[in-house]
């Protein structure tokens, strides 16, 4: 089963440094049906214009992934840490027991493109963490591990049965991903074209998958995604 969401539905909050749109309920935006999938609370996409941020806010007791799609974001918290993070890497902060962070773009000329992820962790009161990867850009064909409960293949270590990756495909490429009985999968496209399982997907659309034992991915263009294996 394939539940499509489409890009121009999710939530969307415009002002005159930030355009975000939200795959769930998020702040302002609430609708009942869309509150998250599985362990996966929120997928934001955020746009933030040059010289502009979130400022210092709270977090507790949830798993947050920040992906950069292109140009940096820069990072402070209180636990000490204060770095620039670049496209293609991935940031994981176990919030725990409480972490205040900020986030600002801190080019002069130049958006930062992100998507930043929520989960649920596995249980509430974990020691606030937080930790950076760097990973070689995606080839036309490639399913990289960004993510996992494990922290194998050089991956971030996420507190949840989830494994996160980031895939590539060019024009006219196939791929087959297993998914095994009892799992679940999110696909979020993050840019060009792409058949799942015969559904048909374009640039900011996502899908929730249940009870299929493959997801067949088919290329219309140009294609980047970001692929959750879920509990």
């Amino acid at each position: 089963m394939i539940t499509l969401r489409k890009s121009a539905e999710r939530g969307h909050y415009r002002a005159d440094w930030l355009d975000s749109r939200h795959t769930f309920s998020f702040d302002t935006y609430h609708d009942p049906a869309h509150m998250g999938f599985r362990a996966l609370r929120v997928i934001n996409e955020d746009r933030v214009a040059p010289g502009s941020g979130f400022p210092l806010h709270p977090h507790r007791d949830m798993e947050i992934v920040t992906f950069i799609l292109a140009g940096e974001l820069e990072h402070r918290d209180d636990l000490g840490h204060r770095e620039i993070i670049h496209a293609g890497e991935v940031q994981r902060i176990t919030a725990g027991t409480g972490i205040r962070h900020s986030e600002a773009n801190p080019s002069t000329t130049d958006e930062v493109h992100l998507l930043q992820i929520w989960l649920f962790p596995e249980e509430k009161g974990l020691a606030p963490s937080y930790e950076t990867r760097r990973f070689d850009a995606l080839d036309g064909s490639s399913l990289r591990l960004l993510a996992s409960r494990d922290g194998r293949e050089g991956s971030a270590l996420i507190h949840q049965d989830v494994s996160l990756y980031a895939g590539a495909l060019t024009t006219g490429r196939r791929r087959e991903v297993p998914l095994a009985p009892g799992r679940h999968a999110w696909l979020q496209l993050t840019g060009g074209a792409l058949t799942l399982n015969k559904v048909s997907l374009a640039a900011g659309d996502g899908a929730a998958v249940s009870e299929e034992a493959t997801l067949q991915l088919s290329a219309g263009g140009e294609t980047s995604f970001i692929l959750f294996d879920l509990a």
